[in-house]
């Protein structure tokens, strides 16, 4: 018997006795729900710490059922590919471990990646013909909203490395698997001011630009609204600028070096930046940034000693993460890049599986209701739940600062 006609059968099976025995808890309804409950979380539990302790070497019985098919939709442009092109090599990997593990409740897993590009329409549409029950989409709108609407907005689609609050779209089926930009750029001002530092240096690329306005934006209103005062505010092309000597001859007339620095800029921006100005003789100012930080690389990059950013995880030594990115570099002879990004691609891959067990159903509607009241999911990069949100999981930003090439937790706010 196919897995969805055996759980319908349970499931029908455990609302009849629950109702049969409602009078006796007083609430007959209630008694219904909580016994389908119960039923659907015992058979939609997912061990994770398994499917990632898999042994590519000793697997169990292979799964025969239906497969679960997932579509990637990636971004492999220079904007986006330093966190997707990793992510669409590591989601594979994880479905191969879920697959040698016994599968899903004997389903084999199956990933189906295409690059956006110029047309993530298309791309999208290719995973529809092929099955895709629902998506990993890339990080920013140019991108994902075209995915919604080629799916008609009835796929969850998991905007892995986005933390663009308006991508998010419950009603739409679209969901950050992070904190967003207020979150974190709020988390960094309240940061600063609890440290003492009340003036601030901000670059931006202009109000409401998304990412590299937004950020700056939310860290402006936090650290004014806590008593600071932002002494000067540049703008600079992200992702591109790193001669700022204009900016920084500016700076230089009103900074006394008890700044602290903030931009959502690339860790070669920044570390360029501060190269500039510690030559006009501000040597003593805090560089703080966002997640793009952790993704460009900040921990290699010398100039990047005693940074502050807001990293998505920090991945401790002998940490489940850890060994899976080991895991992965023996198994494909190469390391994966922007690894704090990583399990926000894995807990995509295991959300939209949840959503599938939860619903007990293959239809991508389905899944992505059941997706909309997951709720204290305990995911790789952390607890996720979507239940009461508008697709934006609440959840704590790491403040760390980089300490001889590593990352080290500063404090966790939230």
């Amino acid at each position: 018997m196919k897995f969805t006609k055996l759980l319908a059968v349970l499931l029908a099976i455990a609302m009849f006795a629950a109702a049969c025995g409602g009078d006796s808890e007083g609430d007959g309804d209630n008694a219904s729900s909580d016994a389908t409950d119960t039923t659907a979380s015992s058979a939609a539990e997912i061990d994770i710490d398994a499917i990632l302790a898999a042994d590519l070497d000793n697997c169990a019985t292979a799964p025969s059922g239906d497969p679960i098919k997932v579509g990637m939709v990636m971004d492999f442009s220079e904007a986006a590919g330093f966190v997707d092109i990793p992510g669409s090599k590591l989601v594979p990997y994880v479905a191969e471990l879920a697959n040698c593990a016994g599968g899903i409740d004997g389903r084999p897993v199956e990933v189906n990646v295409r690059e956006s590009g110029d047309d993530p329409a298309l791309a999208t549409q290719e995973l529809i013909d092929w099955g895709a029950q629902f998506f990993i989409g890339p990080p920013f709108a140019d991108a994902t909203l075209p995915m919604q609407q080629t799916g008609a907005g009835e796929y969850a689609i998991f905007a892995a490395a986005s933390t663009e609050p308006t991508l998010a779209d419950a009603a739409n089926n679209t969901f950050l698997v992070t904190f967003d930009d207020n979150g974190q750029s709020t988390a960094a001002a309240e940061y600063a001011l609890a440290q003492g530092l009340t003036r601030a240096i901000v670059f931006t690329e202009g109000d409401g630009v998304p990412y590299s306005g937004v950020n700056p934006d939310a860290f402006k209103a936090a650290f004014t609204a806590g008593g600071g005062e932002i002494i000067s505010e540049q703008t600079y092309v992200w992702f591109v600028d790193t001669d700022f000597s204009s900016q920084v001859n500016e700076i230089a007339g009103v900074a006394d070096g008890s700044e602290v620095f903030f931009s959502a800029g690339a860790a070669f921006q920044i570390t360029a930046l501060r190269a500039q100005m510690e030559g006009q003789g501000l040597n003593d100012i805090t560089y703080m940034g966002t997640d793009a930080m952790d993704a460009t690389g900040v921990v290699a990059d010398p100039g990047g000693e005693g940074m502050i950013h807001t990293p998505h995880t920090v991945i401790g030594a002998g940490s489940a993460n850890a060994q899976l990115l080991a895991d992965f570099t023996e198994a494909s002879g190469s390391a994966i890049d922007a690894p704090s990004f990583m399990p926000l691609y894995v807990d995509s891959f295991f959300l939209g599986i949840q959503g599938i067990l939860d619903c007990g159903c293959n239809d991508p509607a389905g899944i992505a209701d059941a997706v909309k009241e997951i709720e204290g999911f305990e995911g790789t990069s952390g607890t996720i739940t979507y239940a009461g949100t508008n697709g934006i999981p609440p959840k704590a930003v790491p403040i760390v600062q980089v300490q001889s090439g590593v990352n080290v937790l500063l404090e966790s706010n939230g």
